[in-house]
């Protein structure tokens, strides 16, 4: 019998959740001409990340399957009035017209709808919920998926699995799983050529906003080190000194993105990160160090790789155990150490997020 998910989703215990859902039968429904639907798949998850109390800090689509590094935050979800809540609602599922067009969220609707304090419970509770995000990504995707192939039935293989995260090594672990997915798969010569995933993302973005020139020089010259290797290329010695002003200065590549930055500054107000301290080049570093095992099956934990444990003040082995779970045939359904139940580390409503943008076709999609 399935465990329900209130017994696995705990927000007081870790907001973070590994999430895994496969295609039917694990057919590549996402691949062999359909590689188009995994651009239908980011987009979806970007707009309902500016929707939802709900945070994305990885991701990788494959032809057959999808990986999710999501954050919950509730706190940010119960600062919202009530207007916001119902406006947010129509924008995720709009009115329609008699001819199934979608309407615009309009002021006096969502003033109506926020005048029932039941309703705006509920959803306001829908708009924190791992399972109704997961839900908003795949139903308009099958649908639009069916309506191209001209058939009916299900498009994904039952429930989502999803993975509690619960310390910041298993969460360091999962966020490099997921990015080096499609080149562990044979689908990229190198992580970082692989489409659809978090650190194609991150990386075309740091190039967009004109990064570091030993950043944008080692995207633009994979070669043989490939960019993950000479993304960074201080000596190990000033990985492990305290934050210097380069290395404050890799914190704003990630500036304006919609994913949750791979440093965590914590800001009172400010957006969450992954880990204090861990940049995006620890971030290559890591995911190139997990690219090249010098065993099979193993993880070598090189000097570079603990230098930036110790900077970080974590633990290099526990990491390197919780990658090695995650590659197991059947992973456990809880990842990392056991921590204590801690309150919101600080206020929600000031924390500034990505504005929702105007429905997508995957919206359109819905047809709710």
């Amino acid at each position: 019998m399935a465990t329900p998910r209130s017994r696995l989703v705990d927000e007081s215990v870790t907001p973070w959740y590994h999430c895994i859902s496969r295609c039917v039968r694990r057919a590549r429904l996402c691949g062999e001409g359909g590689g188009h639907r995994k651009d239908w798949i980011v987009d979806r998850l970007r707009e309902l990340v500016g929707l939802f109390a709900v945070d994305c800090g990885g991701f990788a689509v494959m032809d057959n399957h999808l990986h999710l590094l999501l954050r919950l935050d509730s706190p940010l979800a119960s600062a919202w009035s009530a207007e916001e809540v119902a406006r947010r609602w129509l924008t995720l599922f709009p009115i329609r017209d008699v001819q199934g067009r979608p309407l615009p969220a309009s002021k006096d609707r969502a003033r109506t709808l926020a005048a029932d304090a039941a309703w705006v419970a509920t959803i306001r509770g829908r708009l924190a919920d791992l399972g109704w995000f997961m839900k908003c990504l795949k139903e308009p995707l099958a649908r639009l998926a069916n309506r191209e192939d001209g058939c009916t039935g299900a498009f994904w293989e039952g429930r989502f699995r999803s993975m509690a995260v619960r310390d910041e090594e298993a969460l360091l672990a999962v966020a490099v799983y997921i990015d080096l997915n499609p080149f562990a798969a044979g689908v990229a010569a190198t992580p970082e050529e692989a489409e659809h995933t978090s650190l194609r993302t991150r990386l075309d973005h740091a190039k967009s906003r004109d990064a570091t020139e030993g950043t944008v020089a080692a995207i633009e010259n994979p070669g043989e080190d490939r960019v993950i290797a000479t993304a960074t290329e201080a000596p190990v010695t000033a990985i492990e000194a305290p934050m210097t002003a380069t290395a404050a200065n890799d914190r704003h590549h990630e500036d304006g993105l919609w994913l949750l930055p791979t440093d965590d500054p914590g800001v009172p107000g400010g957006r969450y990160g992954l880990v204090p301290g861990y940049t995006l080049a620890c971030h290559l570093r890591l995911v190139d160090i997990a690219a090249r095992p010098e065993r099979p099956g193993k993880v070598s934990l090189t000097r570079e790789a603990e230098s930036i444990f110790v900077r970080l003040g974590r633990d290099g082995l526990h990491w390197q155990e919780m990658l090695g779970a995650l590659s197991r045939p059947r992973p456990p359904i809880r990842l990392g150490r056991e921590q204590p139940a801690r309150p919101p580390r600080r206020p929600a409503p000031a924390r500034p997020r990505p504005a929702p943008s105007a429905p997508g076709p995957l919206s359109l999609a819905a047809g709710l």
